[in-house]
């Protein structure tokens, strides 16, 4: 009989109660497939502010309150209150502490568009409150399973404030870093919040990182096992300063202990077929619904629809590392070429600032929504010809991978998980689902869309790689497998 498992998946933020990115979309689907497949698993976030009380106010029981949590010399209170994400239903425990949480943005000040000031505050809080909500449920999980900078601490909280507790013994833990670019770096007087003697701070220490205390850094070398979200990310990381961040050689002395999984998405959302945001649905055997996508998509973007002109469509933040440099270089010369596009995303004011002249510069070429919206999201997807990915650097990225659904066609850098989710199209390649570049430049971007566009306007070769996009399977029961394997093996 297969073993099965208790496991307490830990995020900073879980959709669709609450996302910034891809850490979010991760964290409401991967638990819901490892459910499926027998395990006892549960989910825990900060019940921020900005969570819909329409959508889930109805549903959140209170567990318990005023839980004391050490901060420092003083107490604070956690309230623990519980949800269900569904289909199925995965128990979700929400931490509470208005002072904390009460915000409507997750980790940045909208009025300053700078991090919260007190975010290592609020994270140390919220990684210790978990420890105390497992007892006071008493709920012993097998494993904690934590992701990003955010829940970082948690292993070595397990290690140093609660190694000599039988109820936390023998607590396995792993770490699954999304983006390395992002490591919570604070002052070194953090430490008396954490409730850490400074003398366990000194040059190399595993607390300690070029005169500050980093959260990932912790988490790297207290955890017992990590992942990252694709396998040639986890190359990357390791070997590579530019795609490291500074921790390449913490990541090289634990270099038997990472493991590369890429992400799978929740296609009972991202699925032409079903989907409800589209105007009309398709699948491979039938493309029809396409042109309808296409055609709205154009016209709410005050484009004329052409069927025979590709149209490019872009989901993004708008930061260098996702392209955004290279799409300025080559943006004039772009729109000199037959194509239209249409761009979905926030992100630096210097690139709103671009993309508002461009939408001025060119109105029959160009639809810019600097802004997020789900609906137009799933339009994008359904209705563009080709999507564009030309990131610095890409963990995993997700909508490679619904764009393949979709039957659009990437165009991406040869970089991380787009790397190792799309394979380029050669002439004399049948299985190509994609246009792959190497060369971090403007002039290899340019080239590469070129060329995308001329086989556009062979539609039986076009034809072909949309099945070929259409048949690939990314879905979250496989890369559960994957990361059940390696629970198995922490546990042994």
């Amino acid at each position: 009989m297969k073993s099965t498992f208790k496991i307490l998946f830990v995020s900073s933020e879980i959709a669709p109660l609450a996302k910034t990115g891809g850490l979010a979309d991760v964290s409401g689907a991967l638990p819901k497939a490892l459910k499926t497949l027998g395990h006892d698993i549960r989910l825990v976030m900060p019940e921020y502010g900005s969570i819909d009380k329409d959508l889930y106010g109805d549903h959140i029981e209170t567990n318990f309150q005023n839980i004391k949590i050490k901060i420092g010399t003083e107490f604070k209170n956690a309230n623990i209150g519980s949800t269900f994400l569904r289909n199925p239903e995965v128990k979700t425990y929400l931490i509470g502490n208005d002072h904390y949480y009460n915000r409507q943005e997750l980790y940045r000040n909208p009025e300053t568009n700078e991090d919260w000031s007190d975010n290592a505050e609020r994270f140390i809080f919220f990684n210790k409150a978990i420890l105390e909500m497992i007892r006071a449920l008493d709920w012993r999980p097998d494993i904690i399973h934590i992701n990003d900078w955010q829940v970082s601490l948690i292993p070595l909280f397990l290690k140093l404030h609660h190694r000599n507790d039988p109820f936390y013994e023998g607590i396995r833990t792993m770490l699954t870093i999304h983006n390395i670019a992002y490591q919570g770096l604070f002052p070194k007087h953090v430490l008396k919040l954490m409730n850490i003697d400074d003398a366990l701070f000194y040059s190399g220490s595993s607390i300690e990182y070029w005169g500050k205390v980093n959260f990932l850094k912790i988490g790297i070398l207290h955890s017992d096992i990590i992942t990252t979200v694709s396998k040639t990310y986890a190359k990357e990381i390791q070997q590579n300063e530019d795609v490291g961040f500074g921790l390449q050689g913490v990541l090289q002395s634990r270099s038997e202990d990472i493991y590369g999984i890429v992400n799978g998405i929740d296609y009972s959302i991202w699925n032409p077929k079903i989907d409800s945001f589209i105007p009309s649905n398709y699948d491979a055997t039938d493309l029809s619904g396409k042109s309808v996508s296409k055609k709205e998509l154009t016209l709410r973007n005050g484009l004329k629809y052409e069927p025979e002109i590709p149209v490019i469509g872009i989901i993004s933040r708008l930061t260098d590392q996702k392209g955004f440099d290279l799409i300025e270089e080559i943006f004039d010369d772009l729109m000199k070429m037959n194509l239209q596009f249409v761009l979905l995303g926030t992100g630096d004011k210097k690139y709103h600032d671009i993309f508002e002249s461009y939408q001025k510069k060119y109105p029959d070429k160009t639809g810019i929504n600097l802004l997020f919206d789900n609906q137009l999201a799933h339009l994008i997807e359904a209705g563009s010809d080709i999507f564009l990915m030309p990131s610095k650097f890409e963990p995993c990225g997700l909508n490679q991978i619904y764009s393949l659904k979709y039957g659009t066609i990437p165009i991406v850098r040869s970089v991380g998980g787009l790397k190792d989710t799309i394979i380029n199209f050669e002439g004399k390649r049948e299985n190509g689902t994609g246009f792959i570049f190497k060369k971090y430049s403007g002039k290899e971007l340019l080239k590469t869309i070129n060329k995308a566009v001329e086989v556009f306007k062979d539609k039986p070769v076009w034809n072909k790689i949309i099945q070929n996009a259409m048949a690939k399977e990314f879905s979250w029961d496989v890369s559960a497998k994957h990361y059940e394997k390696l629970y198995r093996k922490l546990l042994k």
